[in-house]
């Protein structure tokens, strides 16, 4: 605020004295008349002087309201829709329109986006995140580490008489999962919003190779064109015909999420990574579980010594493997089922899960209109850039097949994007780590002894086990080992294998040190943190070292 003050007195002479105004901010600041006002009358003189003021003096900052209709609007020729018409002629609506949200298809989205595409993605779900973040990755895992937590509480002395995990219904033992798969919804949902990706909700299918129409409610339909498309639609549980999964006690891994009564047992048909990691699960929760295997081992593509740890663990948890079997077919009763297999066994139990594949989830898109065939799973094929036989369309994640990983999916929806735009450094993924989140983990990245034996290669092995390791006594781990295959003579890395809790961190390791082309003497000469689980890689060189002459 700026107040004046006139002083009419004059002094003895007669003249006038000069006018002072004063800033209320200071209150001290003489401010004398500038020359120009000389031969003004007094009047003149005070208005002219109020104006300087108001000139030097009066200046307010703008108040900003969000609720006006003040807009701060940019003109520029550098936005993404100008890049795109100026790099991709076309008449379409979009450069690229991905199907489905899940890791696969995010990916590609954020690759494209910033390669200055349009890019619009197309999900059934109200809800981004794809089937890794609502019923499988995410909650089978969250799923997981609560039943690993009631097993330390279990351990414990001091819960041992206050903890009944046998009455906990997997309803219960989920809501933590369901904590998380909000949380991932609301952060990937985040990453569209900032980059301004179009998500579009709804169910699409293709009617040419440049046009989709996606129902996004009951009966109303939208029709969208684009210039290139990538197919991440993921995939869903294999369901065989012999089996009524409407059945209350009959369930699949997506519908075991919705579980909601207390089991003593289960039968689980099918014993790959899904099957062992929900036998690991259940088991932790006080059932009886009778794990049904076609093959005569489990996992048999890991490492034998790894698989075998795996049986061995089952088996002292109180799981019944039965190797070498098939269903012939399934009773079901309002309180049990009964599996009858080609054996001859019957085995009844409270439910039963299936798990014994999947399949992608090409049913309904209408490939047939872009002329593509996917096979009996429903799988597509692609050549190394991810593209399939339609020179427009590409395919990444679950619904190509192998090796059928949320964190592979990742990758390949980046690599398909950025084959998609040219980039001259991309390749196909082709080093994938295993990871199979059973209690404990299995890890393994190169080859195992059987491949390196049947390649005629002359390796050695070095090992660790994790009872020996000081961190793992600290945290109360029984069981466990780490296995390096070296070269005997080049000391190469060849393959690296990890059973045990942490083996799924653990890993990362020796696949950046293998990526970088080291020799096992790289752990020898690294210097790692004490205690630490990754001291294992250390112990097991100077194991492997030893055997060499």
């Amino acid at each position: 605020m700026v107040s004046k003050r006139k002083d009419d007195a004059t002094n003895n002479t007669g003249k006038d004295t000069q006018t002072e105004v004063s800033n209320n901010n200071n209150g001290n600041a003489p401010i004398t008349m500038p020359e120009k006002t000389k031969g003004m009358d007094k009047q003149e003189k005070i208005e002219q002087t109020h104006e300087q003021v108001t000139d030097d003096i009066m200046h307010h900052p703008d108040l900003v309201s969000p609720l006006d209709d003040t807009r701060v609007y940019v003109k520029s020729g550098f936005g993404k829709d100008a890049e795109r018409l100026k790099k991709d002629k076309h008449e379409y609506t979009y450069d690229v329109l991905i199907l489905g949200a899940g890791p696969a298809g995010e990916a590609a989205a954020m690759k494209l986006t910033k390669s200055g595409k349009k890019v619009a993605v197309i999900d059934p779900r109200d809800q981004v995140g794809g089937n890794c973040t609502h019923v499988g990755t995410i909650p089978s895992k969250s799923l997981r580490q609560s039943v690993f937590n009631l097993i330390n509480f279990r351990r414990d002395p001091m819960f041992t008489k206050t903890l009944d995990y046998h009455r906990v219904p997997l309803n219960k033992v989920l809501a933590n999962a369901r904590q998380v798969i909000r949380r991932q919804v609301t952060t990937h949902t985040r990453f569209y919003e900032r980059n301004q990706v179009e998500v579009i909700h709804g169910w699409a299918s293709f009617v040419d190779a440049h046009t989709v129409k996606v129902e996004t409610e009951e009966s109303v339909f939208e029709t969208i064109t684009f210039n290139k498309a990538i197919i991440t639609v993921g995939s869903r549980p294999y369901r065989p015909d012999l089996l009524d999964f409407n059945h209350p006690r009959v369930f699949d891994s997506d519908k075991i999420l919705q579980m909601d009564y207390v089991i003593r047992k289960i039968i689980i048909y099918g014993a790959g990574v899904i099957g062992c990691e929900y036998a690991s699960i259940f088991t932790g929760l006080g059932c009886k579980v009778d794990l049904i295997n076609n093959t005569d081992q489990l996992l048999s593509y890991l490492d034998s010594e790894i698989s075998d740890a795996l049986a061995h663990d089952f088996r002292q948890f109180g799981v019944v493997i039965r190797n070498n079997e098939e269903i012939d077919h399934l009773e079901t009763h309002d309180d049990y089922v009964i599996l009858h297999l080609k054996s001859g066994k019957k085995i009844k139990s409270d439910a039963i899960l299936w798990c014994n594949g999947r399949s992608g989830n090409t049913e309904g898109l209408n490939v047939e209109a872009l002329g593509l065939k996917p096979n009996s799973r429903g799988q597509l094929k692609v050549d190394d850039t991810y593209c399939t036989d339609v020179d427009n369309i590409y395919a990444a994640g679950d619904v190509i097949g192998w090796p059928s990983l949320a964190s592979a999916a990742y990758d390949q929806g980046r690599c398909a994007a950025a084959f998609m735009v040219g980039d001259s450094d991309a390749e196909p993924v082709s080093s994938v780590p295993t990871g199979i989140y059973t209690i404990p983990e299995i890890s393994s990245i190169g080859k195992t002894e059987q491949e390196l034996t049947d390649d005629k290669i002359p390796y050695e092995v070095g090992q660790a086990f994790f009872k020996d390791l000081a961190r793992a006594q600290i945290i109360g781990e029984r069981t466990g080992v780490l296995k390096i295959l070296f070269h005997r003579e080049t000391l190469e890395l060849l393959g690296i294998h990890c059973y045990g809790n942490h083996a799924s961190e653990i890993i990362h390791i020796g696949q950046a040190v293998m990526k970088c082309n080291a020799t096992l003497e790289y752990f020898v000469n690294t210097t790692f943190n004490y205690p630490t689980m990754a001291e294992a890689y250390r112990v097991a060189a100077l194991n492997g070292l030893n055997r060499v002459f």
